[in-house]
């Protein structure tokens, strides 16, 4: 992942995940763009507030949501943790931009990779496992081909899968044992998601409880 630098040359982005849960977020911009991100933000905890001169009808009835139909100011970035400007004017986004460089806050330029300090993956979710596709804010586009790709490859299956371990790992540690040393992918390889997607379950539990 990269993303550009005020030197015109590209930096590494760091891959990172964000835990938003009750934390202040703001979205600039009142309309379907801006809908889809508060969507993302609310679906992982984040207090979401909007501020556009338009308020879209996808936004007023929402109550989750809290907005001002108004122009963005600067103090709109008080208590906030991250900043999404999804509005379609580059002015109003390098603000929204330079004021939260300035007062130390994130802030993504929705497809507007230029006033951004951290650009947003394409997202494939399967309970919690998550899957993530980043083109560092080059081609969103891109990044949603490929993740429709990773949708139709990666199945419910997974999910249960991750289950499966994830409780098997508790049990380990419960019983004071160490997981790292477990043979886990002896397990995995073995066919397991093809149980899984058979229903066969309990042949899926008993492979990877077998695991030492």
């Amino acid at each position: 992942m990269t993303a550009p630098g005020s030197s015109g040359q590209e930096r590494k982005a760091y891959p990172v995940n964000l835990v938003l849960d009750g934390r202040r977020c703001l979205i600039v911009g009142g309309g379907d763009v801006a809908r889809r991100k508060a969507d993302g933000l609310l679906a992982c905890g984040g207090r979401v507030h909007v501020v556009a001169p338009r308020i879209g009808e996808a936004i007023r009835s929402d109550p989750q949501l809290t907005w001002d139909e108004r122009p963005y100011q600067s103090s709109d970035l008080e208590e906030c943790w991250l900043v999404i400007a999804a509005t379609d004017r580059s002015d109003v986004n390098r603000s929204v931009f330079l004021d939260g460089e300035a007062a130390g806050i994130w802030v993504n330029g929705a497809d507007d990779p230029q006033h951004c300090s951290f650009t947003l993956p394409s997202v494939v979710r399967r309970g919690d496992l998550m899957l993530t596709v980043s083109t560092g804010g080059r081609s969103p586009a891109v990044a949603t081909w490929i993740r429709q790709r990773l949708e139709d490859e990666i199945g419910p299956e997974y999910e249960v899968l991750l289950d499966l371990v994830s409780t098997r790992r508790q049990a380990i540690k419960a019983g004071g044992g160490s997981t790292e040393d477990v043979d886990w992918h002896s397990a995995l390889d073995s066919d397991v998601l093809g149980l899984i997607r058979a229903g066969d379950l309990a042949e899926a539990r008993e492979r990877i409880e077998s695991c030492r």
